[in-house]
């Protein structure tokens, strides 16, 4: 896949000094312009707006020649895009969504220290303790996994993102959302249908379920009403999660052990339908984060900028 992994996303929010403080908290290191990872450099940009709302999706590729045939792909789709330096810009027309395909380098990420567990009949660490009770440094999340968010016509979009710039499909929750890749993990960007084009989530991995766990006990400290829902683990991607809700009212994921696709014939996609499409285990998903609560509000703000 010449395709490889988002690059950066902006994100527009009517409060920008509140909700940076929020993401500060979550782990991401303020830059001049923005905020980084650990491992993926600066790849959330926040922006002043009425409402909240996906401005903006970065995708790295590995050549120019990429842009040329992204570009051909598109035209097919009677989809706009130019080409200046080495990105490429374009514009979902459902959703209105800004992406910008740039050649840009592969992520390399250095892995943790392997975690030793203690099983039935395996003792792997024997008379110490688990290194995650031990652990003291703030959760610093190691790169944007993938992005979440609605469109009125969840099959057009999905065919600007998959016969338009390249994604692949790995399952798909039939009638709700399709899950897609640019990279090797199950899925970067995620469309689900909805009545009105917004932003239901990021994503961003950690180390380990213990980081997952550490992450967002550190965020609900004096801060209940962030939580939305964990911990638990999705059926499709296989990923734990914990959910967080921002000031903006966007929701932000911990997660880590995103099931991996490095042989495209050696996966089989499925189309997962009810409760498996939303998670194998956990509690269930609070009525929020299926409707967020100012579903209505974007739905009046969309009609009132028609």
């Amino acid at each position: 896949m010449s395709l490889h992994r988002l690059t950066k996303i902006a994100i527009g929010v009517p409060d920008v000094d509140e909700t940076a403080k929020y993401y500060t908290e979550f782990g991401l290191t303020p830059t001049a312009s923005g905020f980084a990872t650990a491992d993926g450099g600066e790849q959330l940009e926040l922006r002043q707006t009425r409402q909240r709302r996906l401005l903006t999706l970065g995708i790295g590729a590995d050549d120019p020649d990429d842009l040329g045939r992204i570009t051909a792909s598109l035209a097919r789709l009677d989809v706009e895009s130019r080409i200046e330096g080495d990105a490429l810009h374009t514009k979902d027309p459902v959703t209105g969504l800004d992406v910008v395909v740039s050649v840009a380098p592969r992520l390399q990420q250095e892995p943790p220290e392997p975690v030793a567990y203690n099983r039935p009949g395996a003792v792997r660490r024997a008379n110490t303790r688990a290194p995650g009770i031990d652990r003291e440094p703030p959760v610093r999340p190691r790169k944007l996994g993938h992005v979440v968010f609605g469109s009125t016509d969840q099959a057009a979009t999905q065919r600007f993102f998959t016969e338009g710039l390249g994604f692949k499909v790995s399952d798909e929750a039939p009638g709700l959302a399709a899950f897609m890749r640019c990279s090797t993990d199950h899925h970067n960007v995620l469309v689900q249908q909805a009545p009105v084009s917004f932003l239901h989530h990021t994503s961003w991995e950690v180390d380990d379920v213990d980081e997952v766990g550490r992450g967002a006990t550190a965020m609900l400290e004096g801060h209940p009403e962030r939580h939305t829902w964990g911990l638990g683990r999705h059926y499709i991607g296989s990923n734990f999660f914990w959910y967080l809700r921002d000031p903006a009212g966007n929701f932000s994921e911990y997660y880590s052990d995103i099931d991996c696709i490095l042989e495209d014939q050696l996966w089989e996609p499925r189309v997962v339908a009810g409760e498996k499409s939303l998670y194998a285990w956990g509690p269930p998903p609070p009525p929020s984060f299926l409707a967020p609560e100012d579903l209505a509000d974007l739905m009046t703000d969309a009609h009132d900028g028609a």
